[in-house]
């Protein structure tokens, strides 16, 4: 049926709707239809695969390619694959980064990578990938702030033995921020650097207590055995717990170094004179039916500690024995040698 009002525009013969060649004239029609918007394709644009943008399909009428050769590594001409390849270098980085954080992020299969490269529509595979990368920043983001309560602790600590952490605190902002935008990268890496400087001043702190704890036992363990001792254990303990809080470790490495000197000194002279009192008390307790022959062996070990130049390992195996078996009975002077009972 000829519609109202359409003409051929070189000959004016009626027409009929969608006509697109001229029956009379054979010229070709260019029909405007009133609700056609002509700026506007008839075909709407492809929802874009991540940044990615598929090529708009081809004007009506025009000649379409033939359909893209599948090759190792992707598709010919498909600007997914180039895309979906740095994604999923990105995803593995995230997952590698995130090891120290105790997390598991999801991953697409071998198989799955391979056909999501070779597909002719790509935008279900795209929809995949976002979908795992927003699991994987909720993941980490969730991570993140466990990690942040666990590294305040720690910090916290650390400001107890007047130990700085300014940098710290403001670098495990800046981690949660990146991370809750988005730069996953970024927090990984900050948040390692941050770990690395933390644990290492940890270490700083530990050494330095266990140093100073094990300075005071050494004078304590003298104090035990009779053996005088350089300072009041209770007094040098005080003190350098004082020089710790105050995060001064460079001057009560200083002081540790010059106690244990003095008191390795002291042990020289003292040791000697205490392991053969103390073996003319076993051989007094073995004259009088006690069994010692345990203690004589740990009593051998101590001494050969000593001449060996390990004082401090000597007088931790006396003390030992000493804890088990007691000490001799004090006397005014010392009035037997090794090998002899006392009076």
């Amino acid at each position: 049926m000829t519609g109202e009002g359409t003409t051929c525009p070189s000959c004016g013969a009626p027409l009929d709707p969608g006509v697109l060649v001229c029956p009379s004239c054979h010229r070709p029609v260019a029909i405007s239809h009133p609700d056609h918007d002509p700026t506007v394709r008839d075909d709407p644009p492809r929802a874009e695969p991540l940044e990615a943008t598929t090529p708009p399909p081809p004007a009506s009428g025009a000649r379409r390619s033939a359909p893209r050769r599948a090759v190792p590594g992707g598709v010919v001409g498909n600007p997914f694959s180039a895309e979906l390849t740095r994604r999923l270098a990105r995803l593995a980085q995230w997952g590698e980064g995130a090891q120290p954080l105790g997390v598991e992020l999801p991953r697409l299969p071998p198989w799955a990578e391979e056909a999501a490269r070779t597909a002719p529509d790509p935008e279900p595979w795209a929809e995949v990938i976002r979908g795992i990368e927003r699991i994987s920043q909720q993941r980490l983001t969730n991570a993140f702030e466990e990690w942040e309560r666990r590294t305040r602790a720690r910090l916290t600590r650390l400001e107890a033995y007047s130990v700085d952490s300014r940098l710290e605190r403001e670098q495990i902002e800046e981690t949660l921020n990146a991370v809750r935008t988005g730069d996953i990268l970024q927090a990984l890496a900050t948040f390692q650097q941050v770990d690395r400087v933390v644990a290492l001043k940890e270490r700083h702190l530990d050494q330095a207590r266990e140093e100073l704890e094990r300075v005071v036992a050494l004078l304590k363990d003298m104090q035990a055995l009779g053996v005088e001792a350089p300072q009041d254990p209770g007094e040098v303990a005080e003190n350098l717990e004082a020089e710790l809080r105050a995060g001064k470790l460079a001057p009560l490495k200083q002081q540790i170094r010059a106690l244990r000197l003095q008191a390795v000194n002291r042990l020289k002279s003292g040791l000697p004179r205490y392991i053969s009192d103390y073996g003319d008390y076993l051989l007094s307790e073995r004259e009088h039916g006690v069994p010692t022959e345990i203690e004589a062996v740990e009593l051998a070990r101590g001494a050969r500690e000593f001449f060996r130049g390990h004082p401090e390992e000597a007088l931790r195996r006396l003390r030992a024995l000493q804890q088990r078996h007691g000490l001799p009975p004090s006397r005014p002077a010392r009035a037997s040698t090794l090998g002899r009972g006392y009076s």
